[in-house]
């Protein structure tokens, strides 16, 4: 299989190095030639993605911010071809899959919306990892979500990076829980370590803290970019959130122990349920 990888950053590095692992050839771009050279140099590309060699690839992954994948397609829709499936693999997929189905009526190629559910808090090549996907779900969003065949093919042409399961979705639901499962946890996060305390938590934290801050170190950039991408599913969610924030507040100013009881107990029983 030939992978053409646009963008060397965390989520297409891994990409890179998986399907190099497996023994396909990964043909990427990059705007910082230094960073192309050294994942050249270290085996996890074989060759630059050109002009030229862009119709040879079977699948084209594009894993950059929203808006510098859109520009591509745009700009490189006319040299896709028939041969490539070209998925991008940006976080939010109201915006992008409109434009990328327009674009591909436009240009004749092949197009899939797509989101990775896997990542870290940190990015760049550097932390990139073969065994990024491995047991994570990928999402597909395809324009017919009933063609076997080409949903066959699809999880073929991905099957190199281990994802575990493929969710087959619209980008509506996409969106809206995504800014449930993902977005508001980046907002909370970023939020909580504004609190003064935050700055003498050492040696007085351990793992709720931990995990409660760990996407608080995030890409202000492409964060902010999905945030305003999804805005009014992620305000919707924020206001959820506050409104509940809220009763807990109540319950502690009045001393409410019975109230405080049940708002914990109605977590801990949702958390269960949920997550069974």
């Amino acid at each position: 299989m030939r992978a053409g990888i646009v963008g060397l950053g965390l989520i297409g590095g891994s990409f890179a190095k998986a399907y190099s692992v497996a023994g396909h050839t990964v043909c990427a771009f990059d705007t910082d030639k230094t960073v192309l050279s050294f994942a050249m140099l270290s085996n996890a590309v074989q060759e630059e993605l050109t002009d030229d060699n862009l119709k040879d690839c079977d699948i084209i992954l594009i894993c950059v911010y929203p808006e510098a994948a859109l520009r591509f397609m745009e700009e490189k829709g006319p040299l896709f071809g028939e041969k490539p499936v070209v998925i991008d693999c940006c976080g939010t997929k109201r915006n992008i899959v409109d434009k990328g189905r327009e674009l591909a009526k436009k240009y004749g190629f092949t197009y899939v919306g797509g989101h990775p559910m896997a990542g870290t808090q940190f990015s760049g090549f550097k932390y990139a990892k073969e065994d990024l996907y491995f047991g994570a779900p990928m999402v597909l969003i395809p324009e017919k979500n009933d063609d076997i065949v080409f949903l066959d093919k699809l999880t073929q042409l991905l099957s190199p990076a281990g994802f575990a399961r493929f969710t087959v979705t619209t980008p509506e639901t996409h969106d809206r829980v995504i800014a449930f499962t993902s977005q508001l946890a980046h907002v909370v996060s970023n939020a909580y370590v504004k609190s003064p305390s935050a700055k003498i938590h050492s040696g007085l934290s351990a793992g709720s803290y931990r995990d409660l801050t760990r996407v608080a170190w995030l890409n202000p950039e492409m964060w902010t970019q999905l945030f305003l991408d999804n805005d009014d599913y992620l305000i919707e969610e924020i206001d959820i959130l506050m409104d509940h924030l809220r009763e807990y507040r109540e319950a502690l100013k009045d001393r409410d122990r019975e109230r405080l009881i049940k708002l914990l107990d109605d977590g801990r029983r949702i958390k269960e349920e949920v997550d069974l």
